[in-house]
């Protein structure tokens, strides 16, 4: 076997886009004074993701956190106080990504989870959703996504337990970045967070339901999470929240629901946020638990969390409470987020610099274009 020729002009790719193969690949193709042997490119490549330790023969810039808020609120089953942070990263380009550390109570013991943005802003316009407002500013590279980890990790401090793709933008709208950095994440050798500690949401988008579903089916993946955004009892509703219902409606979204590949135990999240006078009504709760019948899943109640200059409040307590008590009644199996980061827009549907919502829209996602054409 040749020895590979030196290449002074290679440009080696980000390494926290990389999967372990790909790594060690590039860094055989480095000038030979610099080049490691493949093992020593493997250690490099663990150390980066185990230690946060930047390789010397690939070095790269470390997105700058501009900005961080705290919300500390006291858990009333003992744990002491808990902390939700946001940290805000700035592009080279000066659009910024926000991310949000999520303590989670789990039986005795507090963990973490990282909410991660898939883009900047988002092109699907649910009316509900402060990242909306911005419309779409650009997709993110599978090493901007994995950066929001490595900076959580070894800059703020805190090594997330679960990933959830539930941050700025709609991961099926940049499913190729996404999927990729779902690989860097599971890695023994990468983020070594197991697919069952790792979540998509989506509002919807079928296409992009099924290419995750390929995804799934591969070994060491069976048990990747998918979070279907529902929201609305039925197409009439949805179609006011959520334009994407135009293009695929209901009876649409629950074919590929029902063809999403299943293993184990494991049941599918349905997310469905509670906004009073819109889809908090008793009949609203029948028709959801009708349309879910025969669907393994947790309904999870998220109650609204107003984006800026909202046209709706958050809903009451007890409007939350009989909503889910009589999603109980049919038999639904059903849960509530917890309502955390609310004081500083770091609750789910709160994420979103309204400085650059008038921007021109830049890095378009080839899967999103279906989507995009059914707000028109």
């Amino acid at each position: 076997m040749e020895p590979t020729p030196d290449c002074e002009s290679f440009v080696f790719p980000h390494p926290l886009g990389c999967t372990r193969e790909q790594f060690v690949a590039a860094a055989a193709k480095l000038p030979r004074a610099i080049r490691p042997t493949p093992h020593n490119a493997l250690l490099a490549y663990r150390a980066l993701f185990r230690e946060g330790v930047i390789p010397s023969f690939a070095p790269f810039e470390v997105h700058p956190v501009v900005r961080e808020s705290r919300e500390t609120l006291e858990d009333r089953e003992g744990h002491g106080p808990i902390e939700t942070v946001k940290f805000v990263l700035r592009h080279d380009d000066g659009l910024e990504t926000e991310s949000v550390i999520i303590p989670m109570i789990r039986g005795d013991r507090v963990t973490t989870t990282l909410c991660v943005s898939s883009q900047i802003g988002c092109a699907m316009g649910c009316t509900f959703c402060e990242t909306a407002q911005m419309g779409l500013m650009k997709s993110l590279t599978a090493e901007q996504i994995v950066m929001q980890w490595w900076v959580s990790t070894y800059r703020v401090g805190v090594r997330p337990k679960n990933i959830v793709f539930m941050g700025m933008g709609e991961p099926t709208d940049n499913l190729d970045a996404v999927l990729a950095a779902v690989e860097i994440f599971a890695s023994h050798d990468g983020g070594h967070v197991p697919a069952t500690n790792i979540t998509i949401s989506t509002v919807g988008n079928p296409l992009g339901i099924a290419r995750i579903g390929e995804l799934v089916d591969r070994h060491g993946f069976h048990k990747l999470n998918l979070a279907v955004s529902l929201n609305a009892p039925n197409d009439s509703v949805r179609n006011q929240i959520m334009p994407v219902n135009r293009a695929w409606n209901m009876a649409i979204l629950r074919d590929a629901i029902v063809a999403f590949p299943k293993y184990g135990r494991g049941a599918m999240c349905i997310e469905y946020v509670l906004i009073p006078g819109v889809n908090d009504a008793p009949e609203h709760c029948d028709e959801v638990c009708a349309y879910l019948k025969g669907i393994r899943c947790s309904l999870n109640v998220i109650p609204y969390n107003p984006r800026r200059n909202s046209p709706w409040p958050a809903p009451t307590e007890e409007s939350v409470l009989a909503f889910m008590a009589r999603a109980i009644e049919q038999g639904q199996f059903t849960k509530r987020r917890g309502t955390k980061g609310r004081s500083q827009m770091a609750a789910c549907g709160q994420l979103g610099n309204e400085e650059i919502r008038k921007r021109k829209f830049v890095g378009l996602a080839i899967e999103g274009t279906a989507a995009r054409s059914a707000e028109a």
